[in-house]
C-alpha cells in the first residue's frame, strides 16, 4: 500500500477580525441560503436583493448556481455524488466571501438536508440564513423558465430533481417565500426584514450594526 501523502499545510490566523470588516462596512457578514426547486425564483429573488442592499450601501453579490457550473464546477454532472461536491465546493466559496465581510446570497436548489447542514457548519451557523422558496412542483413546472422540466418529462433530462430526483424541503428554515403568490417586491422586503431582525443590517444604513454612527 503506497504510504499516504503528507501534507505540510498550517492554518494562519488573519488580522483583520470580522468586527473590523463590519466596522468597515456598515453591515455584518451572512450568508442567505436560497434553496428550492428549479423555477421557484431563486436567482430572480437572489439579484434583486443583492441590488436592493448595494443601492443601500452594503457590499453584496450572488453565487448562483448554473454560473459557478459554467466555471469552478464545469466538471461536475448531477449525480447525489456530484451534486454532494457541488455544495461543499461552494460551500467553502461562501465561508470565503463572509470572511471578506459580505451579505452573500446562494441561489443553488441544494436539494438534500444533508448538504445544506454541511454548508451550515462549513459557513458557521451564526452567519447561515436558511430560505426556502416553498412553491409547488405544478406552478414550478407551468413557469418552466429554461424548458427544464419539460425535457425532464421526456427523459432527455436525468435525475433532475422534482422530477427524477427528490426535493427534501427544510424543516425550520429562517424564512420561507412562497414566491407562487408573493410578489417580487414583497420577497425582497421579507429577505430585507430578516437581515434586519437578525442584526445584519440597519434599518436605514445609516448605523453600524454596533449602533455606531457611520464616519
Amino acid at each position: 500500500m503506497a504510504e499516504k501523502k503528507q501534507r505540510q499545510i498550517t492554518r494562519t490566523t488573519a488580522s483583520v477580525s470580522p468586527a473590523d470588516r463590519a466596522q468597515l462596512l456598515g453591515h455584518k457578514a451572512a450568508v442567505l441560503w436560497l434553496t428550492g426547486l428549479s423555477g421557484s425564483g431563486k436567482s430572480t429573488v437572489a439579484h434583486a436583493v443583492e441590488k436592493a442592499l448595494v443601492a443601500g450601501g452594503r457590499l453584496a453579490y450572488v453565487l448562483d448556481g448554473d454560473n459557478v457550473r459554467h466555471g469552478l464546477n464545469s466538471d461536475l454532472g448531477f449525480s447525489a455524488e456530484e451534486r454532494k461536491e457541488n455544495i461543499r465546493r461552494i460551500s467553502e466559496v461562501a465561508a470565503l466571501f463572509a470572511d471578506a465581510g459580505l451579505i452573500v446570497l446562494v441561489s443553488f436548489i441544494s436539494p438534500y438536508r444533508k448538504g445544506r447542514e454541511v454548508a451550515r457548519k462549513t459557513i458557521g451557523a451564526e452567519r447561515f440564513l436558511e430560505i426556502h422558496l416553498d412553491v409547488p412542483l405544478e406552478v414550478c413546472e407551468a413557469r418552466d423558465p429554461k424548458g427544464l422540466y419539460a425535457k425532464a418529462r421526456a427523459g432527455e433530462i436525468a435525475d433532475f430533481t422534482g422530477v427524477s430526483a427528490p426535493f427534501e424541503a427544510p424543516e425550520n428554515p429562517d424564512l420561507k417565500l412562497q414566491t407562487g403568490a408573493q410578489s417580487l417586491d414583497e420577497s425582497v422586503r421579507a429577505v430585507l426584514d430578516l437581515l434586519q431582525e437578525r442584526g445584519v443590517i440597519g434599518g436605514d444604513g445609516s448605523r453600524t450594526p454596533e449602533g455606531e454612527e457611520k464616519p
